[in-house]
């Protein structure tokens, strides 16, 4: 297949270029080229400013397979996309978030934000939060394409390569005696690892026929309360956890309520998750063996 990836060279969507790379498929790669790769003569590679209609539309002098949209942050962008790929794409992959959602305090199903229905204001992704961001672009997405969308909605997604740290601010914090803020302990969360959200990209844009908004995490939660009893069990030290902390010391992780995507559309599409509780504490173990 002829894949355009918008954001390919770091964390998830790397790993969605190599997968698309060792499957066969003929790959190019849209970005800012501030991000040095390693695929070689693997991809075709354009250098582009994603906020520019005129670069799209350069990009859709050619026709497409399937574009996987990593980087796309305000509805402008997505009514840009709609604009340049109306008649040139058979399926647009586009990158949402659990942030989409307003609800908490339970497992979050796809009908919980429906952006067919969600009023659509145009602005920059300055013009919102990421979370407001996210919902006008899915809204234009599914009001205005003309081509099959796909939005999936990952939840915080950690692995090796995570530039953000989330999951070693919390092993740091308590390999140095920190104080960690987390004000509801009870609150449950769920994650996916880099590798597994970019083998269900890989999946829902070139063997699957599923359109629409679709959670995609792995199977379980956390309460807060028990993940940290397995960093403690891991690292072999007491966490300094206190319900109010300076800011610097605050939880990336932590959730006031319960906040959690259920997975079972994808499941019944036939995609198969791994397990939370498995792979979380492994990679507890990787990160402490490179530290």
């Amino acid at each position: 297949m002829k894949i355009l990836v918008f954001g390919g060279t770091r964390f998830f969507g790397k790993k969605l270029v190599e997968r698309l790379i060792s499957e066969g498929h003929d790959v190019t790669i849209g970005t800012r080229g501030k991000t040095e790769d390693h695929f070689g003569d693997a991809v075709k590679r354009v250098v582009l400013n994603r906020e520019s209609r005129d670069a799209l539309f350069q990009l859709a002098k050619e026709e497409w397979d399937v574009i996987y949209d990593n980087i796309c942050f305000s509805p402008k962008e997505a009514l840009y996309a709609v604009d340049a790929f109306k008649g040139k794409v058979k399926r647009y992959i586009y990158t949402s978030s659990l942030s989409v959602y307003s609800q908490k305090g339970r497992a979050l199903v796809e009908d919980d934000f429906n952006p067919e229905h969600y009023e659509i204001v145009i602005g920059d992704k300055e013009d919102f939060d990421y979370g407001e961001g996210k919902r006008l672009a899915e809204a234009v997405f599914f009001q205005k394409a003309s081509f099959p969308i796909v939005a999936v909605r990952f939840p915080i997604v950690l692995g090796l390569d995570d530039y953000t740290k989330r999951l070693h601010f919390h092993i740091e914090h308590i390999k140095n005696h920190q104080e960690i803020g987390i004000s509801n302990g009870q609150a449950e969360i769920g994650f996916i690892t880099s590798d597994e959200a970019a083998q269900f990209l890989a999946w829902v844009g070139v063997e699957s026929d599923v359109t629409g908004p679709i959670n995609a995490a792995s199977n379980g939660t956390y309460a807060l309360n028990g993940f940290i009893k397995m960093l403690e069990a891991k690292t072999g030290e007491l966490a300094l956890v206190e319900e109010v902390t300076d800011d610097a010391d605050d939880s990336p992780f932590g959730i006031e309520k319960t906040y959690y995507l259920d997975n079972t559309k994808a499941t019944e599409a036939g995609f198969v998750f791994k397990e939370l509780k498995e792979w979380l504490p492994a990679l507890v173990t990787d990160i402490l063996k490179e530290n």
